[in-house]
């Protein structure tokens, strides 16, 4: 299941998983390509994963021999996609999740570089409608989710590993400090696409190191409450997103596994794969990170499940932090001691579109803008305009005096007499031409005549 992102950013992702990563191209659809349909409330569209390690597959993938049979067919994804965390959404998601699919489950989180603002009201709103939602079904659903819990903290300690099951059986299910207090019973991943932004934040906000380990620390600390895996992705790179939502489904090649390599030095190619990190790991990115803290304050922010919020007059959405009435059992966030996650998060990772602290003290418009900038065509219209009245004026002025020269040829212009004064002054303009001094109104008056 898909959630989160656009209907742009969702294809995207799509077409991500479906790139091998060895050689960074997708596998030809022959004209099978399945439709997408996102545009409304809850899409669908499905994926064959196909044995890359088949024998044949690179000339199948070079369209020279059209008579090969396609590679094996390892399994079939059948993809959900839903972007808006409403919880008017959940009953379009409550029949999918029962005991025969749940096993075979992965639930993928999008989010998106060019909004990492967002990132922390949008994990929490999602995780909020995913907690309502499994709270919401029956008691023979929730035994598999919580036989999907040790699995997956058995499983996920031998993820992309060579080793058989055996080995993974006899590992101690061991967590340590943070680790699987908000377990969902369902795999979870965080895909954080267009990481190629990265860039353009360091460029043209001013980003500097501090901020992009501040929202990897958050995000880890964070997703190592539900067990989750982390992974930043790019259109051009998409990295090993295939690898990871593969390992986690448990689909494998029949002849090579490709391992997951965790990457946490790489800002722009992080993966953090499930049952992977820790606290320690966590603070070693960088010193001052309150690790405790952030992750009391989530479990405390994720447990407020307001009901569905209506638009206020303005059309906004109520502000973090304002009473939703959805029953006796549902704490307060007033009631929270200090500001809540997200809050903190916000204040540090500022959203530079709407950040306008100067313009706001002093708001004389509605809009909390103080000066509005004009269009810059409609600024050089009205320059076109101005330059022309000067341009009469002058045309006029000149015309005055020409006009007063021809009727009083006695008539001189200040600036004729101001030339006498300085010729008076400086006397004629010479030069030296070979040694010889020469004046130089005279030389020109006997170019005029030799003209004429």
């Amino acid at each position: 299941m898909v959630t989160g992102g656009t209907t742009e950013t969702q294809r995207d992702f799509l077409e991500s998983v479906a790139t091998d990563p060895t050689s960074n191209r997708r596998p030809p659809d022959r004209g099978r390509k399945p439709p997408i349909a996102n545009q409304f409330a809850l899409g669908y569209t499905y994926q064959d994963v196909l044995d890359t390690d088949h024998e044949g597959m690179h000339n199948w993938l070079s369209h020279e021999c059209k008579n090969l049979t396609p590679p094996d067919m390892l399994a079939r994804l059948s993809l959900y996609l839903l972007a808006n965390p409403s919880p008017s959404f959940t009953p379009l998601i409550k029949p999918y999740l029962n005991p025969r699919t749940l096993p075979h489950m992965l639930i993928v989180i999008l989010l998106d570089w060019n909004h990492p603002w967002l990132w922390i009201r949008q994990l929490r709103d999602w995780i909020r409608v995913l907690r309502s939602l499994i709270r919401s079904l029956d008691d023979a659903t929730k035994e598999v989710l919580e036989e999907n819990i040790t699995t997956l903290k058995i499983n996920g300690r031998s993820m992309g590993s060579l080793e058989g099951t055996s080995a993974a059986e006899n590992l101690a299910v061991q967590t340590g400090p943070g680790e699987w207090d908000e377990p969902l019973g369902v795999p979870l991943c965080v895909v954080c696409q267009n990481a190629d932004k990265i860039e353009a934040l360091e460029r043209e906000r001013g980003w500097k190191e501090e901020e992009f380990d501040f929202i990897l620390q958050y995000l880890r600390t964070i997703l190592l409450k539900h067990g989750a895996s982390l992974v930043y992705t790019m259109p051009s790179a998409p990295g090993s997103l295939q690898t990871l939502i593969h390992s986690t489904l448990g689909i494998k090649p029949l002849l090579k596994q490709d391992q997951l390599k965790y990457n946490v030095t790489d800002r722009d190619r992080v993966l953090v794969p499930p049952n992977w990190d820790s606290w320690a790991k966590i603070r070693i990115l960088r010193d001052g990170f309150d690790v405790e803290g952030i992750s009391q304050k989530w479990s405390v922010e994720i447990d407020h499940v307001p009901q569905e919020r209506n638009p206020t007059k303005s059309g906004q959405l109520p502000a973090d932090g304002e009473e939703h009435t959805n029953g006796p059992s549902s704490p307060k966030l007033e009631d929270m001691e200090g500001p809540t996650l997200t809050s903190i998060y916000e204040e540090t990772i500022r959203n530079p579109e709407s950040d306008y602290p100067l313009s706001t003290l002093h708001s004389k418009q509605a809009n909390g803008i103080e000066v509005s900038s004009k269009d810059t065509q409609e600024f050089l219209k009205d320059q076109v305009e101005v330059l022309e009245v000067l341009r009469r004026e002058d045309e006029s002025e000149a015309k005055q005096k020409a006009a007063r020269k021809d009727a009083d040829p006695a008539y001189r212009t200040w600036t004729d007499d101001a030339s006498g004064v300085v010729e008076e002054h400086i006397g004629p303009v010479q030069f030296n031409m070979g040694g010889i001094q020469v004046n130089a109104d005279e030389m020109v008056k006997r170019l005029q005549v030799s003209y004429l």
